[in-house]
């Protein structure tokens, strides 16, 4: 048996048996969703390194990225039908990804944590990450973990539905997780462009193998939970002189 043939045997079913796909756009419906989903690329990507060079916990920084997330979704809804996914079980039966996404969030979570551990060890990420965490540590964490969860399912309906079915059949996992860590590299944080570039081929990957944005959704909102919870501790603000 070959290498890929092994692999194929071990990941989940759900990975290997996608759901059929039956939405067809005509050419007039894809040419308007690439139109609006470029537009709303732009204007993402501006408000984003608007909202992350506001100082934390200003009205500034909570406008700057409340406008964020309301341009994802709404540039994400207004560019074409979306869909909710499914799994496709043993047997052929259908049913709606809840279980597995959020387990494949704790996973990822726990990747990172691992992956946090080393980055303190290099100055270039351990500034850029305590940079990021700086919002966490003097914003209500309350408000703080509101905006990333709204950000974060708000992302997902855009990058992964909208942008995602942009792209049509060529490579769209790739491409999409291009484009996401491209409107990320806005913001300047090369911890932010590395995470948006590793979750992204997670989220595609789920977007290609559910036929919908529900799986990634779960499994963004679970990871982006607990690295708010967890991942401070680790990078504590540096003392005042």
């Amino acid at each position: 048996m070959s290498l890929r043939g092994r692999v194929h045997n071990v990941m989940p079913w759900s990975l290997t048996h996608p759901p059929p796909r039956w939405h067809v756009e005509t050419p007039a419906e894809l040419a308007r969703r690439r139109q609006v989903t470029a537009a709303t690329s732009l204007a993402g990507a501006g408000l984003l390194a608007v909202g992350l060079s506001a100082e934390p916990d200003s009205p500034r920084f909570y406008a700057a990225t409340s406008g964020v997330a309301a341009t994802w979704l709404v540039g994400g809804l207004a560019a074409g039908p979306l869909h909710l996914g499914w799994t496709t079980q043993r047997g052929g039966a259908l049913r709606r990804p809840i279980t597995t996404p959020v387990l494949t969030g704790v996973a990822a979570f726990g990747a990172f944590y691992a992956a946090a551990h080393v980055a303190r060890r290099v100055p270039v990420l351990e500034d850029a990450i305590r940079s990021v965490l700086t919002y966490a540590h003097s914003g209500s964490t309350s408000k703080v973990l509101l905006t990333a969860l709204a950000n974060g399912a708000a992302e997902e309906v855009f990058f992964r539905g909208a942008g995602y079915a942009a792209l049509g059949e060529r490579h769209p996992v790739a491409l999409s997780t291009a484009g996401y860590a491209l409107a990320t590299a806005a913001t300047r944080n090369p911890a932010l462009v590395l995470a948006a570039g590793v979750m992204g081929a997670l989220f595609g990957t789920q977007r290609r193998a559910t036929g919908g944005i529900q799986a990634p959704i779960l499994t963004h909102l679970t990871w982006s939970s607990l690295m708010l919870r967890f991942l401070p501790p680790l990078f504590p603000p540096k003392a005042s002189l």
